[in-house]
């Protein structure tokens, strides 16, 4: 009888990847920032049929696309007829912040199959792999890790696609006067300051929000790709430094 090969054995003594209670978890966590998520998906529908889409075209870009602000820079590119390769050279411009979660997500699930992993990156959000990070800060396996990130995906995917669906089915009945942008920004806020946990993440979050503000108006919302980039560089420096007293005084 032949020994079993070394990624079998590695694949053995992984601990589970499912587990339905972190998957309660997780929606339990994910579930106040739903409303900013469908807020923001009924402004972007709204704004996809104000641009002169089709309802199809706009049903098949909300579910295929799942990027709102990737969404909200190529419809005006759209509309004044730009060429294809410009839209889609500006969505993949204002998209690079995925890029870097990515990165962040990839050591905790590197073991699965590609097919797996490109799956969950197309479902994944800014706040989802915030609010994963937060759980799992540590690369090692641990278990459950994948449901508790599917119980934070599903769910917010299915909140952008019912918030954005609408919004293309309202098309214009909904006046701008109902402030739904606002709306999903406060909500988004409201979710975001309490990952702000010690004093690295709040010099990430002061530096990202001073850059996001000094270059503002940068083209193809590049100042948002700066602003992501500069906080957490400036939070993983801070952390580091702080690290280094405290093994300095230990």
């Amino acid at each position: 009888m032949s020994a079993p090969t070394p990624s079998a054995a590695a694949a053995a003594a992984r601990p589970a990847d499912k587990d339905a209670a972190l998957w309660r978890e997780a929606l339990r966590a994910g579930l106040p920032t739903l409303f900013g998520i469908a807020a923001w998906g009924m402004v972007t529908g709204v704004a996809m049929v104000k641009s002169g889409l089709s309802v199809a075209q706009a049903l098949g870009m909300t579910v295929l696309v799942f990027a709102g602000s990737a969404q909200l820079a190529a419809l005006p590119l759209i509309a004044g007829g730009a060429p294809v390769w410009v839209v889609f050279a500006t969505a993949l411009v204002v998209n690079l912040r995925f890029v870097i979660f990515s990165v962040l997500l990839a050591p905790h699930f590197a073991h699965l199959p590609w097919k797996k992993r490109f799956l969950l990156g197309y479902v994944a959000g800014d706040i989802t792999v915030a609010l994963f990070l937060r759980r799992f800060p540590d690369q090692g396996a641990q278990h459950g890790k994948l449901s508790y990130l599917q119980g934070l995906l599903v769910p917010n995917w299915l909140s952008w696609q019912a918030g954005s669906i609408a919004g293309v089915l309202l098309g214009a009945a909904v006046p701008a006067s109902w402030g739904l942008g606002f709306a999903g920004s406060l909500a988004i806020l409201c979710i975001m300051v309490p990952l702000v946990i010690n004093r690295a993440a709040l010099c990430g979050v002061l530096v990202a929000a001073a850059t996001s503000v000094v270059f503002f108006n940068m083209p193809y919302k590049l100042g948002l790709l700066l602003a992501v980039a500069l906080g957490m560089g400036s939070a993983m420096l801070v952390e580091e430094t702080l690290e280094k007293r405290r093994a300095r005084h230990e």
